[in-house]
């Protein structure tokens, strides 16, 4: 019996078109004699459709949406087991950034009782806020860049502060984002005070709290990490964009960045990351899959950067890539992400709901 397996794609976030990329390139490397695959896409305006199971890979992200039923968008009844109808086995969330990567996609899940594919509520939580992900880095003694945070309100009502203290506290150049988005959405790098109000204003659009960075001169390394309490890391790989930093475009639209993998690390350096991803993955409680991203200086000194709960599958990311050049291929470590989503959901069922 095959399994059903839904997956759910695009989402109401600024991230909807890296949701669609993926979707389609997992269609392209799910294994159809194994799985019955269900897309459910989520419109920008946020409309859940569950669509027909797809016959085969998507060629197009066009045949991936061709494939809707007439069913009501929002009936989450098309999700729950009936008499005529059984439910999904489990659902691999594609959704980046808010709405999807967050928790809150990753809580209904929870509520429905249905295992989903990657992290839990918490980790997705605090994964996507880049500032309480720092403050858990600090509490788990992983070096990092210092850097500054504040919130639409505290920016508005003092600019002249905070610009002081970024010059204070930090030091040129510096990079502004937002605090719960990825994929280098709304970022932007400042050498002075005048880029440095232009950025926030460019961040400010896609979330109210802003982290402000040290910028640092470094080598960005990314480390894969798979499983649930016993976690393994892949090779490492080293990031060189060939703009002024690693941006939206370059990652998703024009492949403008050169990816090394493996990385050219000494063993000891790599060994080091090893133990501070896990360390990361371990503190935020994350289970499934972690892309973790650090710097390492000329001195050798590692840096966390950030950890992405959900890291894209498009065909420039980077986790699959690392995986593979591990010896698991793409459709091997889908299938691996699947029976660990059933495995963390079976030892959830082992716990008592009633008192004795």
């Amino acid at each position: 019996m095959k399994k059903k397996i839904g997956l759910l794609y695009g989402g109401k976030s600024a991230e909807h078109e890296v949701s669609l990329s993926t979707a389609l390139a997992v269609t392209n490397a799910i294994d159809f004699d194994v799985y019955d695959v269900f897309p459910i896409y989520i419109t920008q305006d946020g409309e859940w459709r569950k669509n027909a199971p797809l016959e085969g890979p998507a060629k197009t992200v066009e045949q991936l949406q061709l494939t809707s039923e007439s069913s009501k968008p929002n009936d989450i009844s098309s999700f729950l087991p009936s008499q005529n109808n059984k439910a999904l086995d489990v659902i691999i969330p594609l959704l980046h950034g808010p709405n999807g990567e967050d928790g809150t996609v990753q809580g209904l899940l929870e509520v429905l009782n249905i295992p989903y594919v990657g992290n839990g509520v918490l980790a997705s939580s605090a994964g996507m806020d880049k500032v309480v992900m720092k403050q858990l880095f600090e509490q788990a003694g992983l070096k990092q860049t210092p850097y500054v945070y504040f919130i639409r309100r505290e920016w508005d009502q003092n600019q002249d502060f905070w610009v002081a203290k970024v010059e204070a506290e930090l030091a040129w150049p510096v990079f502004v984002k937002p605090a719960n988005l990825g994929s280098s959405v709304g970022i932007s790098k400042a050498d002075n005070r005048e880029e440095l109000v232009a950025a926030v204003k460019e961040a400010l659009k896609f979330d109210r709290k802003i982290v402000i960075e040290q910028g640092v001169v470094a080598r960005e390394i990314e480390v894969g990490v798979l499983g649930n309490d016993n976690p393994a890391c892949s090779v490492a790989g080293e990031i060189k964009p060939l703009k002024a930093f690693y941006d939206y475009q370059a990652k998703y639209k024009d492949g403008d960045t050169a990816m090394i993998i493996p990385a050219e690390l000494d063993e000891a350096i790599y060994a080091n990351l090893e133990v501070d991803a896990k360390k990361a993955f371990k503190i935020l409680d994350c289970s499934g899959l972690v892309r973790a991203d650090f710097f390492v200086t000329e001195n050798n000194e590692i840096l966390i950067n950030e950890v992405n709960t959900l890291p894209g599958f498009t065909p420039y990311s980077m986790f699959p890539l690392l995986w593979e050049n591990t010896g698991v291929p793409y459709p091997e470590l889908i299938k691996r992400l699947i029976t660990l989503a059933i495995e963390r959901h079976e030892e959830k069922q082992l716990l008592q709901v009633k008192m004795d």
